[in-house]
């Protein structure tokens, strides 16, 4: 397929607003792509995703690549461009103006395709070492000089995982099941087990609903993590339960381990590899657990016997340089608490079951553990660990089903969290502002936003300025230079990449924000960047929240 084609369906896709109109309008795109290769792509491509979050592969392009290669196509320099970005609003749009500047003449006429711009990739995201900068520039000039002027606009945005089309993962769910014949149910627990919508179309495609409901858990793929859904209380989490399993949430974070005899591969909550940043516990994984495995838990860093903060443990994963310093300086253990796979799938089995599966693969260690879990009927046994957990330093207490399957991705009532502290909301950054004074050469103050699932749009609720420390700003600022797009004045935007966990006094409603709603007295709490910007917290979660306040009121 013509990568203009592609670029051509996005455009009219922008300027849809109905969300039944999108899934209807990418269905019948979808099935019409006769190449399965082309197939896959264009499923990420809408999504704005060149790999799904699990491959290790990434582009490593920034904007200061783009503005280079843009400026070898066009002439134009970089204070012009970014000028032209501040007029436009998007790097897109000016790439789309840029092109149709175009000084550079290819030697031979070639028209780009999706495969062209796919072997592109691949071969940007293989580049290391010396030189590879250089040959990144060269690449991407070489696709701008094929670009026609739309084409340039949806490369760019492409490449900044920024496609703004208001498609979500939901609405291409929908529009796989419509295209291809099938249930959006089956279609979603394939996707939760894969992490690939575009694995998942291409089955959808030549294998039907039986050939989705076939797709099985595999080692070294990473599965969505189950999630938990806030208890008001420990009545309530206990009429809700009847019986429950009780055990610790730990304030760390959540990884899933993988293990096939050969190989440890240690994921994240954003299903990204971590596991060269975390070379003892793999050893120790080799050690204590049982091959052919694939194993869900939370990893704390410790000193003196307890938990340190959690941000301490981030470090740890971010950590890709003289990591064998970091193991002294933030040593680490895992406590695992259930199992996705052994010998084959488990997530259909009961907890209970998971349970003693978990007890036979792992013979625990000072670094590798079970969580400790109780079974009771009675609230105030849950609230005797719940205290446990909080004098050991951790957050409150897991309440889970015992007779629940694990149901990838999914937040629902089978599992429950009780927490200590007062409710936060994880929230997107997406832009900000430098300081004053001596904070000038600081980023200060961030823009933050709201999930809308259905789209995937991104929708504004504030902006958080209290809450850190001079590290914390130094911190921030570094993480965040690359990730700016435009600047005016003190005021930047980011492509958005991090999630910020916030505490407030309380949410109002707002028209001065897309979302309708803005927070009082935000503060902030923490960086999450063990969650991806899809797992930020929703606009669905801010409305209730803000009910919940609003009945509290009247009471």
């Amino acid at each position: 397929m013509l990568f203009k084609e592609f670029a051509e369906f996005c455009e009219k896709l922008e300027k849809i607003s109905s969300t039944l109109e999108l899934t209807a309008r990418i269905a019948a795109f979808l099935k019409e792509i006769g190449d399965e290769r082309d197939l896959y792509d264009i499923v990420l491509f809408i999504l704005g995703k060149v790999y799904p979050p699990w491959d290790e592969r990434e582009l490593g392009v920034g904007v200061g690549l783009i503005y280079e290669a843009l400026e070898n196509v066009s002439g134009v320099k970089k204070t012009k461009i970014e000028e032209m970005i501040r007029d436009l609003g998007d790097l897109g749009l000016a790439a789309e103006e840029l092109t149709k500047r175009k000084k550079m003449a290819t030697l031979a006429f070639e028209e780009l395709t999706v495969k062209k711009v796919r072997e592109t990739f691949d071969e940007i995201s293989s580049l290391t070492g010396e030189g590879s900068r250089k040959r990144k520039i060269m690449l991407l000039t070489g696709l701008y000089g094929l670009a026609s002027p739309i084409e340039a606009r949806y490369l760019t945005r492409l490449i900044l995982n920024e496609m703004r089309l208001g498609v979500g993962e939901g609405i291409m769910r929908d529009a796989i099941a419509r295209a291809f014949g099938t249930d959006p149910e089956i279609v979603e627990r394939a996707y939760m087990i894969t992490n690939d919508l575009g694995k998942v179309a291409v089955v959808a495609k030549n294998e039907g609903s039986e050939g989705l409901r076939n797709m099985r858990v595999q080692i070294h793929v990473p599965v969505r993590m189950m999630l938990a859904q806030v208890a008001e209380s420990f009545e309530q989490a206990m009429n809700e339960m009847k019986v429950a399993a009780v055990e610790w949430k730990f304030d760390g974070s959540r990884v899933q381990v993988h293990w096939d005899g050969k190989k440890v591969t240690v994921y994240s909550r954003r299903l990204e590899s971590v596991t060269n940043a975390l070379p003892e516990m793999v050893d120790e994984i080799k050690r204590c657990v049982k091959p052919n495995v694939i194993l869900d838990g939370e990893v704390i860093a410790v000193k003196d016997g307890r938990p340190m903060p959690f941000q301490h443990v981030l470090r740890r994963f971010r950590r890709k340089h003289d990591v064998g310093k970091m193991v002294e300086k933030i040593p680490l253990e895992v406590h695992f608490f259930d199992v996705i796979y052994s010998e084959g799938e488990t997530i259909d089995l009961p907890l209970t079951e998971r349970r003693k599966i978990l007890e036979s693969v792992i013979k625990e260690s000072e670094k590798v553990k079970i969580a400790m879990q109780t079974i009771t009927d009675d609230v105030k046994e849950v609230e005797r660990i719940y205290r446990q957990a909080i004098d050991a330093g951790h957050e409150g207490v897991m309440i889970k089903n015992p007779n629940s399957p694990y149901i990838p991705g999914k937040r629902g009532k089978h599992w429950l969290k009780l927490k200590a502290i007062m409710e936060t909301l994880d929230l997107v950054v997406v832009g900000g502002e430098w300081g004053e004074g001596k904070r000038s050469h600081w980023l200060s103050s961030f823009e933050l936003a709201c999930v809308d699932t259905t789209t995937g749009n991104l929708l504004k609720v504030g902006k958080v300025a209290t809450g850190f420390t001079e590290d914390d700003l130094e911190e921030l600022t570094e993480l965040f230079k690359p990730l700016i797009v435009s600047q005016e004045g003190k005021r930047v935007e980011f492509i958005p990449k991090y999630v910020f966990e916030v505490a407030y006094q309380e949410i109002q409603k707002s028209p001065k924000y897309e979302s309708g709603y803005a927070l009082r007295f935000p503060r902030f709490i923490r960086l999450r960047d063990d969650k991806d910007v899809d797992e930020a917290d929703t606009i669905e979660r801010v409305e209730n929240l803000y009910k919940m306040q609003f009945e509290l009121k009247r009471q």
